[in-house]
């Protein structure tokens, strides 16, 4: 099969109409929708202040694959997300959930009005990080072990 004059013509004059249109193309698809495990959140549930974003002010997000930073009224919330794509904390570890925001939700539905996240303080004794702690006056054990009953991180 020879190649005409006009056959090679026609073939330049769909190139250009081609590559003339593809910005048109490209413009008119919908754009890239942000999935809601993906959004930040700032607000207040059940009276709890909670903050969520995703990978850490220092940079270290592209190595830690964006991990969560979530607070609960300033305290840190440990998420965990599994390999189905779903998260869990550790104050709720028992169930999924499929965002960071759902997550959050639940550790805060667990933890109800008086219970509260414990600080790091690195002290001995001290919580491991999403840790929880009682009110007071909820001790146990024949010498006052330390036990907190409820819920465990």
């Amino acid at each position: 099969m020879a190649l005409t004059r006009r056959g090679a013509m026609r073939g330049l004059l769909v190139s250009a109409v081609g590559v003339a249109l593809a910005p048109v193309v490209a413009a008119s698809w919908p754009p890239r929708r942000l999935r809601p495990e993906d959004l930040s959140f700032d607000e207040v549930y059940r009276d709890r202040h909670i903050l969520g974003r995703k990978g850490g002010s220092d940079g270290r997000a592209a190595f830690t694959g964006g991990a969560w930073q979530v607070t609960v009224d300033g305290q840190p919330l440990h998420l965990m997300r599994r390999a189905d794509g779903s998260y869990l904390s550790m104050v709720d570890h028992y169930e999924s959930y499929p965002t960071p925001l759902a997550a959050t939700r639940a550790a805060v539905d667990e933890l109800g009005p008086t219970e509260h996240l414990r600080a790091m303080d690195g002290k001995a004794g001290g919580a491991a990080p999403g840790g929880v702690r009682g009110t007071g006056g909820r001790e146990s054990g024949a010498e006052g072990s330390g036990h907190h009953h409820g819920v465990h991180a």
